[in-house]
């Protein structure tokens, strides 16, 4: 069932500069349809629980649902020339969006609060060779989130199972690439991890920050943090100077000099100093719409962010829909870029143990509805 505002809907109403390793990296992606923007995060709620929320961006329609795949569905993943790779049954009922019409979760929750996203990792990930991979352990980049959210109730138990799983090297068929991507995942303990796939092995790192973005690796982003020790909710104090005092210009001096640009490493310290500042409020509806206002900060509209000059060519990267997980009441929510009314889907509400997804397409609709005035 799928919610606005409390109310019962039938349907649901319809992630720059980029960063590579070499310029041969660089002019591939000029030439694919890729996500280089996505900005992830957790707000720590006051009950001890948490709200994470993150943007998906791409320069062609997605073509996202959402999407509610129950306990004991069959899924599968895809190998090279579309042979079989690793087959399971779903664990756990889990929700959320895919993309290109794929029974498969890029952006989810499941039924036990793990919560999670794919985003882009261009110029750094490799993949095991398809041809030195077991077939029955094998997953596609695109499949490693469904996997994880349908087999698993926290982030050790992924932790603890990934030495059993091969990212393997294989091209999307949309996309006509295999996609660079890395994990983040979350869980109801509090506990955050980012798996990222390097020449072909797995490098895992727990995140206590809550926050991911895109390239470089995640580590370079830790270290980044280094250079910004003064991060703080707190105005700065006025300076002493030659028996001067210099006052703060307004309000705000405790975040100043964070970066603005849309560079994912400036993303990620953006998400730091915002998450880290926000008052905590209960989870539900207060904290969904705290993380909301957050992550209207990594909005990208239709022509912020461009490669190359041909105007009349060129494929805008946007934000085509964002999305808020309350992980403790398991209310998954998403927005698009037509239409800025957060709809909500309460995964309990389901018949967790149906024999078939539920799938909700996102419509657009530019149009706002008018303010009703009481009548004089």
């Amino acid at each position: 069932m799928i919610r606005q505002n409390g109310k019962n809907f039938s349907k649901l109403w319809r992630t720059t500069t980029r960063m590579a390793a070499t310029a041969a990296v660089a002019a591939s992606l000029m030439t694919t349809q890729t996500a280089l923007a996505c900005t992830s995060f957790l707000v720590r709620t006051s009950d001890n629980s948490a709200v994470y929320a993150r943007t998906m961006e791409f320069a062609i329609p997605m073509q996202s649902s959402a999407l509610v795949i129950p306990r004991g569905y069959a899924l599968n993943s895809t190998g090279p020339d579309n042979k079989p790779a690793m087959a399971w049954a779903s664990k756990y009922a889990a929700v959320g969006m895919n993309a290109m019409g794929v029974t498969g979760l890029v952006d989810g929750m499941n039924e036990k609060g793990l919560t999670g996203g794919i985003l882009y990792f261009p110029g750094f990930a490799g993949y095991v060779d398809p041809a030195k991979a077991d077939p029955a352990k094998s997953l596609a980049p695109w499949d490693v989130l469904t996997w994880a959210l349908t087999n698993f109730a926290t982030v050790a138990e992924v932790k603890a199972a990934l030495s059993e799983i091969a990212i393997i090297d294989v091209v999307q068929v949309d996309l006509k690439i295999a996609p660079p991507v890395h994990y983040t995942l979350h869980d109801a303990t509090g506990a955050s991890l980012v798996i990222e796939p390097v020449d072909g092995t797995l490098k895992v790192y727990d995140n206590p920050i809550g926050v991911m973005t895109n390239s470089p690796p995640f580590d370079w982003h830790r270290i980044n943090l280094s250079n910004y020790l003064k991060i703080s909710p707190f105005n700065a104090p006025p300076l002493k100077l030659e028996g001067e005092t210099i006052q703060q210009l307004g309000q705000g001096s405790g975040l100043l000099g964070i970066p603005g640009d849309p560079t994912p490493p400036s993303r990620f310290i953006r998400a730091v100093g915002y998450a880290m500042s926000a008052a905590a409020v209960p989870s539900g509806i207060e904290s969904v719409r705290l993380a909301e206002h957050l992550i209207n900060n990594f909005d990208i509209p239709k022509g912020w962010v461009r490669e190359g000059t041909d105007a009349a060519n060129e494929q805008l990267e946007y934000t085509q829909w964002s999305a808020i997980a309350d992980i403790k009441n398991r209310v998954y929510y998403v927005k698009t870029y037509d239409d800025q009314v957060l709809r909500s889907i309460d995964l309990m509400s389901f018949d967790l143990d149906a024999k078939q997804t539920a799938v909700a397409p996102l419509k657009s609709g530019l149009a706002s509805p008018a303010l009703e005035f009481a009548k004089p």
